[in-house]
């Protein structure tokens, strides 16, 4: 196989728990997400992997291809290395089970970056931000990226920093969304990186990566998600998709 998606769905959560059930226009989220991953043209396959066998009945209930992961585990990177270990794959990609707004096409895009290039160990994605109520949110991840598209930075900060006396006077943040691809050697890469002090400060696992002078390659998206990382996240999915409100 050359690319595979893979959806980590951990059933507790700090926050939210159970949230990857909680039911969204009569389905679990967790089926959302499964669903619009099911589109994406650049999957050879698709398998959820999770630790309760609440999630697996509910998934293979829909028709996923489901594997059990061991409970230990304490990210979604450590779940997928179970999965893929024996796998002849060449392309992960980490799809977030609490992004049921996530497009068929954010995923060939990223799956896109690495295929196209041999040289591009992780890639992921950024959308301009368009509610400048964003910018100084700390739950909105921003990012700023080289010439090349490779980030600089990520951080909860508004970045970058609009200075006083900048001759700059509008200008242009992007907002990290967390879908990643890794080729399968990099993947065990990651995992295997130490915690980075930036790492430890922001709360972004991805900064152990350019902590140690790896390269993230970032593409612009023009599609909006919405994470759900509370019941108030809920709520918001629910209305984007009844048409309630159209911005997510």
């Amino acid at each position: 196989m050359n690319v595979i998606g893979v959806i980590p769905a951990r059933y507790s959560s700090t926050r939210f728990d159970g949230k990857v059930l909680a039911d969204i226009s009569g389905k679990p989220m967790l089926q959302h997400v499964w669903e619009r991953a099911k589109q994406a043209v650049a999957l050879d396959d698709l398998i959820i992997a999770c630790d309760d066998e609440r999630v697996a009945k509910a998934a293979e209930g829909f028709g996923a291809k489901v594997i059990m992961t061991a409970k230990a585990h304490t990210c979604g990177t450590d779940r997928i290395c179970e999965i893929v270990n024996f796998l002849d794959v060449n392309i992960i990609i980490n799809i977030q089970a609490d992004e049921p707004l996530i497009h068929p096409v954010m995923i060939d895009t990223v799956a896109r970056a690495l295929l196209d290039d041999q040289s591009v160990p992780m890639a992921t994605l950024m959308k301009k931000i368009s509610d400048i109520q964003e910018i100084n949110d700390p739950h909105v991840v921003k990012v700023v990226v080289d010439k090349n598209n490779f980030a600089l930075y990520f951080s909860r900060a508004s970045i970058p920093y609009l200075a006083v006396n900048s001759s700059v006077t509008s200008p242009v943040y992007y907002k990290h969304i967390g879908l990643y691809g890794y080729t399968k050697d990099f993947l065990f890469t990651y995992k295997n990186l130490p915690v980075s002090t930036l790492e430890s400060i922001e709360k972004l696992e991805q900064l152990r990566v350019l902590h140690e002078g790896l390269k993230i390659k970032v593409i612009e998206t023009k599609y909006e998600t919405i994470g759900v990382d509370t019941p108030h996240d809920l709520e918001k999915v629910k209305l984007f998709l009844s048409g309630q409100i159209h911005n997510a």
